[in-house]
């Protein structure tokens, strides 16, 4: 009799947005008359951009002809993406990363879950709590995170790292030394990010102990503060220890399109092997590369007026996390985040449970949101909310929130 993997087993309940999705529909379905503004999964909402649309179409038109077909593409990605990465996002912020360490993909968060595949089950993984699903459950699949304690709401394999107010929601280095760490600026739920000294810590950390950093960068192109980094591989030894994700999802509303890209350096090695060469191996074995027109799409946003377009659509992003942030505020209640990061991290009041606050926002303002104790023992007593909604959606919503403390 075939064998299933027993790790599946031992996850908790659904995968969090797919609950919070669940629970929408069945309050939609009992009150059909509710008009629900969304404020919870974080989706784009502002289409795709001229500079975009216009480079799709014409890879369209060039995959119709016999000279400009396209079939299977490299797993890595095509050159003029890796290559416009490079110089976009890297060379132009002084940083040196060649396009044989890039590895284009269809998601961040498909690769936060599959770079497990290339460490052993064996390792301690270390995570910051609340934390981003993904980063637990997939580890919890392969069999590295244990046995789920319930009453805790922890797996006692992991390494939990405290994200909390006391230490302005930043991990600090733990006491068990972990092999793996996964860290996240701007932090997914809690907005925090981390600054160039806090990351040199971290670096060094790493580097002292031989452990990978797991460096999930997706909403870099939200940060305004001049000391926060925008990768990584902007503090001095990173080459030597981490591995970058970054996502075109947020960047340039690819969230439908699905493209996102992995930096490996190579000099990053472990076990006497290049994780590069190990990656390379994966993606060739387990996948067959972006489309071509997508991949066309993603490059246009390197140009000066893709780069424009795409900004303008951070900066309307940006102004919705204002209106959360300062309108919430101006009702009495206690907001964190919405600066550097498109989430606004929200303390409930008067210690009400995460989920009991989503239901009487759900029920009481129609607006629905993210439990924080949907992301880890830390994240009880928050709720956390996304600036990628319609403008004045979002501004209605944060009216109706703020009237029901009023």
């Amino acid at each position: 009799m075939v064998k299933v993997n027993e790790n599946f087993l031992k996850l908790p309940g659904s995968y969090l947005f797919s609950e919070v999705a669940r629970r929408i529909r069945v309050y939609q379905e009992a009150h059909p008359e509710a008009e629900i503004i969304k404020l919870s999964i974080g989706d784009v909402t502002r289409p795709l951009v001229p500079e975009v649309v216009a480079a799709m179409h014409a890879a369209v038109d060039e995959m119709g002809t016999a000279e400009g077909f396209h079939g299977y593409g490299p797993e890595q990605g095509y050159e003029f993406l890796r290559e416009a990465i490079a110089q976009g996002d890297y060379a132009a912020r002084g940083v040196d990363i060649q396009p044989n360490e890039i590895f284009v993909s269809d998601g961040a968060k498909s690769d936060c879950g599959n770079i497990g595949d290339i460490f052993g089950v064996d390792n301690v993984v270390a995570v910051c709590d609340p934390v981003y699903p993904v980063y637990v459950d997939t580890n919890a699949m392969a069999g590295r995170a244990g046995e789920y304690q319930e009453e805790l709401g922890k797996w006692n394999r992991l390494v939990y790292m405290p994200c909390v107010e006391e230490n302005g929601f930043s991990p600090q280095p733990p006491e068990e030394i972990p092999d793996i760490i996964y860290l996240c600026s701007p932090n997914n739920p809690t907005g925090a990010v981390l600054t160039k000294d806090q990351l040199k810590v971290w670096v060094d950390y790493a580097n002292a102990h031989g452990a990978v950093i797991l460096y999930d960068s997706a909403y870099e192109a939200f940060i305004t503060s001049g000391d926060v980094p925008h990768t990584i591989f902007e503090v001095e030894g990173a080459r030597t220890c981490a591995i970058e994700f970054r996502s075109f999802s947020k960047t340039a509303g690819f969230t439908g399109n699905r493209c996102a890209y992995t930096v490996v350096p190579m000099e990053l090695e472990r076990g006497g092997a290049k994780l590069n060469t190990m990656w390379n191996r994966r993606q060739c074995t387990k996948f067959n590369g972006v489309p071509y027109v997508v991949q066309r799409g993603a490059a246009a946003i390197y140009t000066p007026e893709g780069r424009a377009q795409i900004m303008a659509n951070i900066d309307y992003y940006r102004e919705n996390a204002r209106v959360i942030r300062e309108g919430l505020t101006a009702a009495g209640l206690e907001c964190f985040g919405g600066v550097d990061a498109p989430y606004i991290w929200l303390k409930t009041p008067d210690g009400v449970g995460s989920w009991d606050f989503f239901d009487q926002v759900l029920d009481r303002a129609n607006v629905a949101t993210t439990p924080g104790a949907g992301f880890g023992p830390s994240g009880e007593g928050y709720i956390r909310l996304t600036a990628f909604g319609d403008a004045q959606a979002t501004r209605t919503a944060v009216e109706r929130v703020a009237n029901m403390f009023r």
